[in-house]
């Protein structure tokens, strides 16, 4: 009898996969483009594992990047040429470099092909996560698609492509809810206890079953169902040295979200237009030209789950919140009107090229900011937070009111030039310089003033050097290039928030029944500012890379030894000013917060500025193989370390940013954050092997099988003191306080494995800070969560039926031994749970099967 089990043994004894290992070279330059943020995408031939998604990403802005970063690292990658025409802020890190828009050329085709496939997953062959209660429940993945090319007409020929993937299923996972007897009101006033009553309905109606865990810890299953669909049509015809290429790509994705907490997470509706036209003139062999006009629209449309609760509840960390977040919902359109152009021409040693790019942005949308409401219950009153919400007694509540609807505008211009002179057989030379100016946005309606017009001085060069060392001692190359990020519309646009148009309230400590007590609302009245700063500029980058290639034999393979290293400054910080300070006669509590802020003219006041700074140095060494007897080999450790000051390469100070890391006070923040990346890890290896079977039996001849095998170590977390109420924070009306450190021989632990956590990060080696105290002496990031191991492999096989026609079979596991990557543990001292790990960010081994007809 054929088992999981043993399915899974044949795979890893044949060390299978499907495809060559990728080249250990950065990944292929992106065109230049907003893509959209897809959920239920797993990169397997990375060594990435299926995510669990009990952790919802908010499919916007820079979410997907920031969650992959922390889950699983950053990739330590040598540019092994800097172009000016492209942009490489973030790809020392892995992330890919972005490239000119312009469609790129493909062999002509004079007959018809194409191909036709179906992949399929199933939760038969799946494996229980490592928390879960009970069996794998019911769940399926298909995908189907196909591609034709069809000759029209002398050098004229269509590309038609389409793919559709249903996602129908559960998704497991932890969450921390009221015990039974923790599920009833303690108000004595009966409209409180009717609302407290409802919150009660959101979570489920079961008792924690994972006590192992934590006392409120449940697994649980809920519902998701995901809707893929993409199309792209692409037009070629050649006309002697000219081409004219067509391309139009469309992407749709629909999310009905799972809610373990009734109404946790918004309902998503994703789509994606491109289109390009691109016109190519080979004048000879020497010199050629690009120019292309393209169009890109992205619509996002996030909406709450119809059984919401309406507000955003917060009981402390105790229950997992009631949503969803307080941006929701969403409802953002962006498009992109380019045009470009781009010369290459060859004249005696030199290969000069140059071109310019134009862009014209729309950013439209209706977005709110706290419009539903927003209800904090902490440990505050000498209390604990469930305590506090049972009673209704409430820490913070906050609500917007006003205009939401915008329309921002942008002009974007780059231009570039690049000179690669090969000044010898063995020495070649490259010098580019881009210039890309950052512009500003307007409203359109002049309802939100923008008062940022250009950076202006945008000027990045690049230098290269390749040697081909005498002696036959290989071939050096040396890198340099300065890249700049940008200042997202995003990060520009938080300032529709602001009076006279939107007016955001605080309050602190309001009767529940009362929750806007004291407050004014009026076009000039007391509100929550955004504000950018005056002399804010584009985040830039120092990069630079040595790589040696090590000259080995053909059949000994490669060895290429790299150094990466970046420093990178003014990134974007949202700091909070107008914090609360200590007033002589006035009691340092949570009700008087507001009166203690210096100005009155607002509660936050929060200023986006260039206050972070990021060093990244990591030394690489990578072995690849390619035999003649089938073997693909593939070997990659890097020794890396990151460091920033509160801010990251991928911070846009906006959205999901505006509620993490804060600096402890408004002073010298930059030393108070200053600490390892929140994607820091200090060890990475990859190993990716494939072998194809040369045996002459029929049935065994010509499969081939791989493995791509990933250990990191664990990226770092943060110890907060999860209040700002008396005796727990500095009560300054802004979350981030850290306690002391009372045991520091625990600091730069591994919290490695559940039953190991509370142990490896005891509540006792930690106080609160004391009344009066403006901070914690706890640094930033300074415990490790568990490392990540993970293996895919996969096998496949190509049957020729008769010419030009074949089918392709293809298996393959994600996690197949089934490892499970621990979340961090329940970080936050004022959470009963504190020092537990509750959850895992992956997922059991699954298996995927593919068939295609080639023809």
């Amino acid at each position: 009898m054929i088992t999981a089990r043993s399915v899974v043994a044949f795979l890893l004894l044949t060390s299978i996969y499907a495809q060559k290992p990728p080249d250990p070279k950065p990944a292929a330059p992106q065109e230049n483009t907003a893509p959209a943020n897809l959920l239920g995408r797993v990169n397997t031939q990375a060594g990435e594992a299926r995510r669990n998604e009990n952790i919802f990403i908010n499919a916007l802005d820079n979410n997907a990047q920031r969650e992959s970063s922390i889950r699983l690292g950053m990739t330590a990658t040598a540019i092994s040429e800097f172009t000016a025409a492209s942009r490489y802020f973030g790809a020392e890190l892995g992330v890919a470099p972005i490239n000119p828009f312009h469609v790129s050329a493909t062999k002509a085709q004079s007959a018809l092909h194409g191909n036709l496939f179906y992949t399929h997953a199933n939760s038969i062959f799946a494996a229980r996560s490592f928390f879960q209660v009970g069996g794998v429940l019911p769940a399926r993945e298909n995908t189907l698609g196909g591609r034709v090319t069809i000759p029209l007409w002398r050098n004229a020929w269509l590309g038609l492509d389409g793919s559709y993937d249903s996602k129908r299923g559960f998704v497991n996972g932890n969450i921390l809810v009221p015990r039974p007897e923790e599920r009833t009101c303690l108000s004595t006033n009966a409209s409180i206890c009717a609302t407290i009553n409802r919150f009660f309905q959101a979570w489920p109606n079961q008792a924690p079953n994972r006590l192992d865990m934590a006392a409120r810890a449940l697994n649980t299953n809920a519902p998701q169902a995901i809707d893929t669909s993409t199309t792209s049509a692409r037009f070629d015809q050649v006309l002697g040295k000219h081409r004219i290429t067509a391309r139009h790509s469309w992407t749709n994705q629909q999310v009905d979200a799972f809610q373990l907490v009734a109404g946790q997470n918004p309902d998503t509706t994703t789509k994606s237009h491109d289109a390009r036209l691109t016109y190519t003139f080979v004048k000879s062999a020497r010199t050629n030209l690009d120019a292309t006009l393209g169009f890109v629209r992205n619509s996002s449309l996030l909406v709450p789950e119809p059984n919401a609760v309406g507000p955003q509840v917060q009981i402390g960390t105790a229950f997992d919140k009631l949503g969803p977040a307080s941006g929701i919902p969403v409802d953002r359109v962006q498009n992109r009107y380019r045009l470009g152009t781009r010369m290459q021409h060859q004249a005696g040693k030199h290969t000069i090229s140059f071109g310019f790019e134009y862009g014209r942005l729309q950013f439209n949308g209706r977005e709110v900011s706290s419009n539903r409401g927003n209800y904090y219950f902490r440990n505050d009153f000498g209390l604990d937070a469930i305590t506090n919400f049972r009673l209704g007694n409430i820490s913070r509540y906050s609500f917007a009111i006003g205009e939401l609807d915008r329309g921002f505008r942008r002009h974007e211009y780059a231009a570039f030039v690049q000179d690669t002179w090969r000044f010898s057989p063995a020495l070649t030379l490259t010098a580019g310089l881009r210039y890309q100016p950052q512009t500003g946005i307007s409203e359109v309606n002049n309802i939100t003033p923008i008062p940022f017009n250009c950076d202006c001085n945008n000027f990045a060069p690049n230098l290269g050097i390749a040697w081909r060392i005498p002696r036959n001692l290989g071939l050096l190359r040396v890198n340099y290039s300065t890249q700049f990020g940008e200042l997202p519309p995003a990060t520009l646009q938080q300032l529709r928030w602001n009076p006279p148009a939107f007016q955001k309230i605080e309050n602190q400590a309001p009767p529940f029944l009362n929750l806007l007590e004291g407050v004014v609302f009026n076009p000039n009245g007391r509100a929550i500012f955004a504000a950018l700063d005056p002399n804010l500029k584009t985040p830039y980058s120092h990069q630079y890379s040595a790589t040696w290639q090590l000259p080995l034999s053909a059949r000994k393979g490669r060895l290429d030894l790299s150094y990466i290293g970046s420093r990178t400054w003014k990134l974007l910080y949202l700091l909070y000013l107008n914090r609360a300070l200590p007033v002589p006669g006035i009691p340092q509590t949570t009700a008087t917060i507001n009166d203690r802020r210096p100005d009155k003219r607002y509660f936050d006041y929060r200023n986006v500025e260039n206050s972070a700074r990021a060093y990244y140095d990591a030394a690489k060494a990578t072995y690849t193989l390619t035999s003649n007897n089938g073997w693909l080999i593939d070997v990659t450790y890097w020794f890396s370390k990151a460091i920033d000051t509160g801010s990251t390469f991928v911070s846009i100070a906006a959205g999901d940013d505006a509620q993490q890391g804060h600096g402890q006070v408004a002073d010298n923040v930059s030393a108070d954050l200053r600490g390892l990346s929140n994607f820091h890890q200090t060890h990475s290896f990859i190993n990716r092997v494939s072998y194809q079977l040369a045996y002459r039996n029929a049935l065994i001849r010509n499969w081939r099988a791989s493995t791509v095998f990933v250990a990191k170590s664990g990226t770092p977390f943060t110890v907060i003191t999860g209040s700002d109420g008396p005796g727990l924070g500095n009560v300054d009306g802004v979350s981030g306080d850290r306690p002391n450190i009372v045991t520091p021989e625990i600091l730069g632990r591994t919290i490695s494995h559940p039953d190991l956590a509370p142990e490896l990060l005891p509540r006792s080696a930690f106080a609160f800070i004391r009344p009066g105290e403006p901070r914690g002496n706890l640094g930033m990031t300074t415990f490790f969560r568990a490392g990540f191991r993970n293996l895919n492999a996969s096998i496949e096989r190509r049957f020729t039926l008769k010419q030009d026609y074949a089918i392709a079979f293809r298996a393959e596991t994600i996690n197949g031994l089934n490892t499970p990557q621990f979340a961090e543990p329940v970080a936050d001292l004022s959470n009963p749970a504190f020092g537990k790990i509750t959850n895992t960010l992956n997922d059991g081994r699954t298996f995927r099967f593919s068939l295609s007809l080639e023809f």
